[in-house]
């Protein structure tokens, strides 16, 4: 199962990568625009993707081979034929009752025997609606052909029976996502991407309509699913065909030649067997509609500034900083020393090498800073107030002792209650 993935580079950055796996890229859509895809950390079902094809037209590489091989008759026999089978699939709420494939071939690009098939980068739809469909099935209908199962491919016939033979694609990816359930109602999202840091390029099948009611052409695609790996298989048991970039499997698959299913055609669909990386993520992207570059990043992981594992331990690197203090020098100059640089001072006012403080001395105040008399203080010779001596122990100013201090306006709390009575 696959129904959502990540994808958020430009066309520009996709086919620049491809060519560094010695992929070759004929055309690719613009980085903006109205065919250029959708970049997202969170790519849902209807969303437009990247998809890589033989350029060989709408009608897929099958057809064209009917064209340059078949006489009228065979044609339309073969035309008929196809009407009938595909009359009689069920495409899981899609219409297909009236197959309007059209005789004309011309629209299909003619391709030398000499030389290579032209491929391009194509921003397509995800969720296939098969090209007999009338008119624009609804979101629950493109769900059901979001995936294609390996073994359906298997079995002839199907709805699935022309897309195999002559609209085989890939699908790129940066990686997708699988949740773990864990109970009736808990399930964990995990993000599943190449250990090597490569794009991930999808086996899928893709097709083109065109609606009745409007005549509008639309390209979709659906991504092909296989067995799980070992590595996944705690997570799903179904996982994503995962092609090697610029392998021999990879050019099987997109072979414009190979335009009927074979049994080599289904041997490339099986699990992939590289190093993945699968690590839980954040649960925002389970709502569709959420995009964020956290959601690729492990819950775990120092970088999640949402972890609150991180959060704490943020704190405690905090409390290991080098504490500093300020430190007046001769003249007024203010510097900053760390408790490191105060152990090595000499001075009264440090500490000695063993880390251990020296217990100051209260200082004897000069003449002019001497605290006043009791009666220079009542007085009015000076009223300016002078500073006390703070005691760490004592509190400087008492409190009135009991039975004294009548007159000067203080009194016993029952007294003062007894007189408001």
């Amino acid at each position: 199962m696959c129904g959502r993935y990540a994808l958020a580079l430009r066309p520009s950055q996709i086919r620049q990568q491809f060519q560094d796996y010695n992929i070759p890229v004929d055309d690719a859509p613009e980085d903006e625009g109205d065919d250029a895809p959708r970049q997202s950390y969170n790519f849902a079902p209807g969303y437009h993707g990247m998809v890589y094809r033989v350029d060989v037209g709408d009608r897929g590489s099958a057809h064209r081979e009917v064209a340059t091989t078949a006489t009228t008759s065979d044609r339309k026999e073969l035309e008929e034929r196809s009407q009938d089978q595909e009359a009689d699939v069920s495409s899981d709420g899609l219409t297909n009752s009236a197959i309007q494939e059209p005789s004309s071939f011309g629209e299909d690009k003619e391709t030398s025997s000499n030389s290579r098939p032209q491929y391009k980068l194509q921003s397509m739809k995800w969720g296939l609606i098969p090209f007999w469909t009338k008119r624009n099935p609804d979101y629950a209908a493109v769900l059901k052909t979001i995936n294609c199962r390996d073994d359906s491919l298997a079995q002839p016939g199907g709805m699935w029976n022309t897309m195999k033979k002559g609209k085989r694609c890939i699908v790129v990816v940066e990686g997708f996502y699988e949740w773990l359930k864990k109970g009736p109602k808990e399930k964990v999202p995990h993000y599943v991407k190449r250990k090597d840091g490569k794009l991930m390029l999808l086996a899928g099948l893709w097709d083109c309509v065109t609606y009745e009611d409007n005549g509008q052409r639309l390209y979709t695609y659906t991504i092909i699913t296989t067995s799980s790996n070992e590595q996944l298989r705690f997570l799903h048991d179904r996982m994503p065909v995962v092609l090697e970039p610029g392998s021999e499997e990879m050019k099987a698959w997109l072979d414009p030649k190979r335009h009927e299913w074979s049994a080599e055609l289904q041997t490339i669909l099986k699990p992939y067997r590289g190093e993945l990386e699968v690590y839980p993520v954040s649960k925002d992207v389970g709502k569709v509609g959420n995009n964020s570059p956290t959601f690729v990043i492990p819950v775990a992981s120092k970088e999640n500034k949402l972890n609150i594992a991180n959060f704490f331990q943020q704190k405690g690197a905090a409390g290991k900083v080098k504490p500093e203090a300020t430190v007046k020098k001769e003249g007024g100059d203010e510097e900053k020393k760390t408790v490191e640089e105060l152990q090595k001072t000499t001075d009264d006012g440090g500490m000695d090498t063993s880390g251990k403080g020296i217990k100051r001395e209260a200082e004897s105040p000069s003449p002019s800073e001497a605290p006043p008399t009791k009666k220079a203080v009542t007085g009015s010779v000076s009223p300016v107030k002078a500073r006390l001596k703070i005691s760490a122990t004592k509190n400087p100013v008492r409190s009135p002792a009991k039975g004294k201090g009548k007159g000067d306006g203080s009194q016993k709390i029952t007294k003062f209650f007894g007189n408001s009575a």
